[in-house]
Parts: C-alpha cells; sequence; structure tokens
C-alpha cells in the first residue's frame, strides 16, 4: 500500500489565527509549489531555506503574501518532497491557498495521511505514528512526555530487542523441524525466552499506569446539597466554571470538567445534591447524579465537616459501597481545622458505610487548603501502584493487548520447552509472539487497522 500522488491539507487548526500553514506532499510537491507560489527574489528553489513572496492564483492574482519552504525526501516528515506555505490565518485565506494547491494537481489529504505516509514510507514505525496523535491530545505535562518519549522510539528500541530474543529460538526450532536428520547442535533456549516473558511482562504492566496518563479516568464529586461539591469543581479547575450559591440545590444537572490532578488528566463530574424530593427536575438530576456514581472510576464523598450526619447521608455513603471513594471532608476552615472534629466525622461515615474509606482528605475549598494533597489522593488511588522511575509505560490499550498475547505466547513456548514439547509445537507460539509484537510496530499489521488508526488524526497531520 504506496502512494505515489501527491497531496495537500491545511495543517494548522480551523478558525482564525496569526499564521495558517497549508502541507503539500509527494512527487509534484516542488512542481505544485512553482505555480502557485512566487517568491519576490526569482531563482531555483534550494531545500529547507525560507522563501517571502505571495501565493497566485491560475490567472496571477495575488491570493495573500505568504513565506514558503520546500523539503526533499526523505528528509521531511513524510519522507517524500514537500512543501509547506505560511500565509496570514484567516480561515478564507487558508482556504484559498489550498485551493489553489488542489487546483495545481494535488489530492485533498484523508486524516492523518501525512503521517501514515513517514509510516509506511519507514521514517517511523507505528508505535511512534500513534505518539504522533498522543502529543496532539495530551492534557497534562506528563501524558506530553510519555508521548515524546514514545515518539522517541524507547518502546520501538525494546521491542526490537524483545524480538531478537524470540528469534534465536524461533530459528532453532525451525531448524529442528526442517533438519530432522540432521545433526542440529543442542541450544538452550531457556535464558532468551525467560528474558522475553519478563520484558513483556513488565511492559503490560506498565499500562495500568500509562493509560490512564493518555486516556485519563472519571471522579463524581458526590453529597448533600450545599455540601460544597460545586466550590470544590471550581477550586480543582482552578475557574469558576459551575454556579455557587448559598442556596441548596443549585446544581440540578451533572457538569463535566477536566482537570490535571497529580499528572493525571480527571473528568470531573459536579452532581445534583442527592436528596429526597417531590420535584420531578430535581428527582431527574439526582438519577443523573446515581447514573454518574455508577459510570465513575473514582467517587469523591464531599461532606461539609461543620455539621452532623444526617439521614440523607446513609443513602448517599450507600452509593460508594462497590466504588473507591475519598471520603472528602469539605469546608475545615468553619472549624479552624480541628483535628479531633475532623477524627469524629471520619468515624461516622465510616460507621455508616460499614468499613474504611479508600482515602481521607480534608480540605477548604473556599481557601485551598488541602487541594493540593487531595489531587495526589486522586492519582494515587487511580494509579494504583507507584509510578516506574524511568517513565517509560506503554499507553496505548492496543498495545497492552498485542503485548499482552505476545507475553503468553512467548511464556507457553518456555513453559512447553521446559516439558520437552516438540520444536514444531514451539515455532507456532514463538511466531505468534513475534507477530504479535508486530502489530505495534506495524510489521505485522492489515490495512484495515491502518485506516482505524489514522483516521483519528486530524486532517493536515
Amino acid at each position: 500500500m504506496l502512494y505515489d500522488d501527491t497531496i495537500a491539507a491545511i495543517a494548522t487548526p480551523p478558525g482564525e489565527g496569526g499564521i495558517g500553514i497549508v502541507r503539500i506532499s509527494g512527487r509534484d510537491a516542488l512542481r505544485i509549489l512553482e505555480r502557485i507560489f512566487v517568491p519576490v527574489r526569482p531563482g531555483r528553489w534550494k531545500p529547507y531555506q525560507m522563501r517571502y513572496g505571495h501565493v497566485v492564483d491560475q490567472n496571477g492574482a495575488v491570493v495573500d503574501e505568504a513565506l514558503a519552504v520546500f523539503m526533499r525526501g526523505p528528509r521531511s516528515f513524510t519522507a517524500e518532497d514537500t512543501a509547506e506555505i505560511s500565509v496570514h490565518g484567516g480561515p478564507l485565506v487558508v482556504e484559498q491557498v489550498l485551493k489553489q494547491a488542489l487546483a495545481a494537481g494535488a489530492r485533498m489529504a484523508t486524516p492523518g495521511e501525512f503521517t501514515m505516509r513517514a509510516f509506511l514510507n519507514g521514517r517511523i514505525d507505528l508505535a511512534q505514528a500513534e505518539a504522533t496523535l498522543d502529543i496532539i491530545t495530551a492534557q497534562t505535562t506528563t501524558a506530553l512526555a510519555l508521548a515524546e518519549a514514545q515518539l522517541g522510539g524507547w518502546l520501538s528500541q525494546e521491542l526490537r530487542r524483545i524480538r531478537d530474543l524470540l528469534m534465536d529460538p524461533l530459528a532453532y526450532c525451525t531448524a529442528l523441524v526442517d533438519f530432522p536428520e540432521d545433526e542440529v547442535e543442542p541450544q538452550d533456549i531457556d535464558p532468551p525466552l525467560m528474558a522475553a516473558v519478563q520484558a513483556l511482562d513488565a511492559l503490560v504492566a506498565s499500562a495500568q499506569h500509562g493509560i490512564v496518563y493518555r486516556q485519563g479516568a472519571r471522579a463524581v464529586l458526590i453529597g448533600r446539597p450545599n455540601a460544597g461539591k460545586s466550590s470544590l469543581l471550581n477550586a480543582l479547575l482552578r475557574v469558576d466554571r459551575a454556579i455557587v450559591t448559598p442556596i441548596p440545590g443549585t446544581t440540578r444537572d451533572t457538569l463535566e470538567e477536566t482537570a490535571s490532578l497529580g499528572g493525571v488528566p480527571v473528568v470531573l463530574t459536579d452532581t445534583a445534591g442527592i436528596v429526597e424530593s417531590d420535584d420531578p427536575v430535581e428527582r431527574l438530576g439526582v438519577a443523573r447524579s446515581r447514573r454518574a456514581v455508577r459510570l465513575a472510576d473514582l467517587a469523591l464523598l464531599v461532606v461539609d465537616v461543620s455539621l452532623p450526619v444526617a439521614d440523607d447521608d446513609r443513602e448517599i455513603v450507600a452509593l460508594t459501597e462497590e466504588k473507591r471513594t475519598i471520603l472528602t471532608l469539605n469546608k475545615i476552615d468553619l472549624i479552624d481545622a480541628d483535628q479531633s472534629l475532623i477524627a469524629a466525622r471520619q468515624r461516622e461515615y465510616e460507621q455508616i458505610r460499614g468499613k474504611a474509606f479508600d482515602a481521607i482528605a480534608a480540605v477548604s475549598a473556599l481557601t485551598g487548603q488541602g487541594l493540593e494533597e487531595l489531587g495526589a489522593t486522586v492519582a494515587r488511588l487511580l494509579l494504583g501502584a507507584p509510578l516506574a522511575t524511568d517513565g517509560r509505560l506503554v499507553t496505548n490499550a492496543r498495545h497492552r493487548d498485542a503485548l499482552a498475547r505476545a507475553a503468553d505466547h512467548a511464556r507457553d513456548a518456555l513453559t512447553g520447552f521446559r516439558r520437552g514439547v516438540s520444536p514444531d509445537l514451539l515455532t507456532v507460539d514463538l511466531t505468534a509472539a513475534i507477530n504479535a509484537i508486530g502489530e505495534v510496530t506495524g510489521e505485522s499489521v492489515g490495512e484495515d487497522l491502518l485506516h482505524a488508526i489514522f483516521s483519528r488524526f486530524c486532517i493536515g497531520k
């Protein structure tokens, strides 16, 4: 599946901006550039040198002044001849420049086609291509760092190392099968198989953290009306997103926003106060609150620490029985952070729940006290074990599943070798393990999967 035509697209986000870029890639990139761009100083194009001039239409009329650069393949993002034209960032201007490129012979690029060409032309592998999208969509600095590390090739290098560990045993077993009458020198394939299994297991285990950092998680704020849920949401977001008044029941529906807590992107859902009501609108809000609890990865049970436990609390606490929950004792500013009262409230709510909460947080949404510790607690509960020190984590569920299958096949081969299983059966597991690794790097992946992966990219990337 190789492309020999030339594509073009707008490479900058839609809307108004200071600059807009039209990217052209393919064998006719220079010819199209020369047809639609007239440099102020005539002369031959030198690769990687920016030139000032004007974009013109087919009649020679000026569309916009611009800067343009030509990059000779394979020293470009796509490893093809590539041109980029930078013009003023108005939507109409950029669209007109793209229109000229298409009229000059380019085809409109499909989503992710530039990155797909970089993959197909061997400049990057599939894991690195997917990291490109992760960089674009990263919501926290941690997620960005993980994506940049993967783009840098650490995962690809590690998988090549593991693949090499499996290739020698496969070659040995294949030789035993293909040349049964020849004397094949005995080889102990236990050490490389063990090393491959351990390395694959470590990568799969790292996905517990990596996928949370990449995809984020959901946390729901529940509690009585006026417990301070909306105030806490605003404080964690550091922006007034939810309406806050002294009147109980201000929030009548669920409200979702994403915050970075301990480096983890967390979708916070503010809910209507859970209370019995005859108001049909309020009852609908409570029903949505219950659904939000069911869908969440984590619950923050927000209570007003200055008030005693009420009958309504029993039903609310019951919602947390099967959910990881942080008892969030809010409004400690009203009690001057009295530790004895905080401890008493904790005991009261744990008695209602019948078991300990997963964590306790004493905070003040008004003053900000305890919010940093709350964010760290949320991240700790979502991640589980401590973060790997080198920060090299598998962040993609597709990668995790493929590597888990590779680990299972490698483990079966190791177990089979130790039990004296015939070499032809060992080759089946070893080949399956290597193919599963190839699904991550792109060495053994079908065209349908490639299109599914790159269709998630934006046009122009």
